[in-house]
């Protein structure tokens, strides 16, 4: 596991404070129901070519906040992020509620998560 400097995980510390979080069980049941909801990876784009969540979209860190709009224009949509482990999802998150987004969740655990589920992957 990869450990992260003190300030870095304080600043994300800080932004879970404002940033729903949800499970990746709970994000798996959603796509089970076929709910409505966009479904994003923050991670780099390498991290992304190697592998994803089935049924995810990529946008990374870099870009996420110019690119949102286009790809989100409703603010209310339910927006569900993660990354390799939960800390990157959570900055994305605060940002994109501090431009107005009001459904944001970042998914615990991250990618690693998700893969320790056994749950798809593409």
């Amino acid at each position: 596991m990869m450990k992260h400097s003190a300030a870095f995980e304080e600043l994300c510390n800080d932004a879970k404070t404002r940033v729903r979080e949800i499970t990746v069980a709970e994000v798996k049941q959603k796509l089970d129901a076929g709910e409505n909801f966009v479904f994003i990876d923050v991670r780099e784009d390498n991290e992304w070519n190697m592998d994803h969540a089935a049924g995810a979209q990529h946008l990374g860190r870099g870009i996420i906040e110019r690119d949102i709009e286009k790809v989100v224009p409703d603010k209310a949509a339910e927006i569900v992020l993660y990354c390799g482990g939960g800390f990157r999802s959570a900055l994305a998150g605060d940002n994109l509620q501090r431009m107005g987004y009001t459904n944001v969740l970042s998914m615990t655990g991250g990618i690693k998560a998700w893969r320790d589920a056994g749950y798809s992957m593409e």
